[in-house]
């Protein structure tokens, strides 16, 4: 297959009927990188890898494969694996067969096709299971024979669409594991799809968060994670504590708000001025018990293993998220303190 150097999304756009499923999508992607889109369902992250795949045409923009554009071609032409969510295997063929399809339809020698799909099978750790049929094994099992059949025939990009999520949590995890590994030994460049932000956090060198059709932000996991661009991406990162204020005043990146009969101090993430309506976020993991400050009533606890997770009413009727490892109670009065630096101030 053609290998690249960087591949370039340059205002890429998909209009079904009145309707922008993807609008302006401008990314580039370095060779042997993993790159997730990332967002809640109906996003466009879905309608931006169906474009690069060529299953989707553009109404706007252009793809380009190092100096060449594809945006044009046909998806056979475009060198591209794809892995599937329902794995799309076939039934009646089995493990070996379904990974050696696509090297038999490219006609190359009966050898060389031995050669791949051996390789192929032992790299996915499925030799015990080469022949048997995809209704014989279990859902990460028919996960990997589809991630072989796509890599086996050594593409220049491989294209992931929500792969794990018909799977159960514990496969999931290894799952997950299973795809960087073999991101990491093949080299793969890959696009991975997930709403999951802790898998795109985990697996991903760079993350292209959207929302709407529209890209919110694109940094590293943890630029993403601790610095969201918008308090929408904050959302869905897991600000669960997105509180609708006022700054009260401001100082360089500084901000203070009032809540509850206190005033908190956090940063700015944009341009704000004293008075305009903010939007305040913290994780619930940032707000602890015993602090000083926000004083309120615990009104729902649930155990999550070593963590609890606390949603208390304050004393203004404003109603917060607490994830903490301390015990704690229904009903039970509580003080509460935000850890220093993690209050973000965003403009509403």
């Amino acid at each position: 297959m053609r290998q690249f150097d960087r591949l370039r999304l340059e205002g890429v756009g998909r209009r079904f009927g009145a309707a922008d499923a993807l609008i302006g999508l401008d990314l580039s992607i370095e060779r042997g990188e993993f790159i997730a889109l990332l967002g809640p369902s109906g996003c466009g992250k879905s309608t931006a890898l169906n474009c690069l795949a060529g299953l989707l045409p553009l109404t706007a923009g252009a793809i380009w494969q190092d100096d060449r554009r594809i945006d044009t071609l046909p998806p056979e032409r475009r060198g591209f694996g794809m892995v599937f969510q329902n794995y799309a295997l076939f039934p009646h063929l089995t493990v070996r067969d379904n990974i050696a399809f696509g090297l038999r339809m490219r006609r190359l020698p009966k050898d060389e096709v031995r050669r791949r799909t051996a390789a192929a099978i032992e790299m996915v750790r499925l030799d015990e299971h080469a022949s048997k049929l995809p209704g014989q094994l279990s859902g990460g099992q028919q996960q990997r024979v589809a991630i072989a059949r796509a890599t086996v025939l050594e593409p220049s990009l491989v294209l992931m669409d929500e792969p794990l999520s018909n799977l159960d949590a514990k496969l999931r995890l290894e799952m997950r594991t299973e795809i960087r590994r073999l991101h990491q030994s093949l080299g793969l460049t890959t696009v991975y799809v997930t709403h999951d932000q802790e898998e795109a956090l985990s697996m991903a060198d760079r993350l292209v968060v959207m929302r709407a059709g529209r890209v919110q932000q694109i940094g590293t996991p943890e630029e993403v994670h601790t610095k969201p661009s918008t308090w929408h991406v904050a959302d869905f990162m897991g600000y669960r504590n997105l509180l609708t204020l006022k700054a009260d005043s401001v100082t360089g990146s500084q901000v203070t708000v009032p809540l509850a009969g206190t005033t908190l101090t956090g940063t700015a993430q944009g341009v704000v001025a004293a008075g305009d309506e903010v939007v305040a976020a913290v994780r619930p993991e940032d707000l602890k018990l015993g602090g000083e400050g926000l004083k309120g009533l615990v009104e729902v606890v649930e155990y999550q293993g070593r963590e609890h997770a606390v949603e208390v009413v304050l004393d203004d009727g404003t109603r917060v998220h607490v994830r903490t490892e301390q015990r704690v109670d229904p009903g039970a009065q509580v003080a509460l303190g935000v850890s220093p630096g993690r209050l973000l101030v965003y403009p509403s």
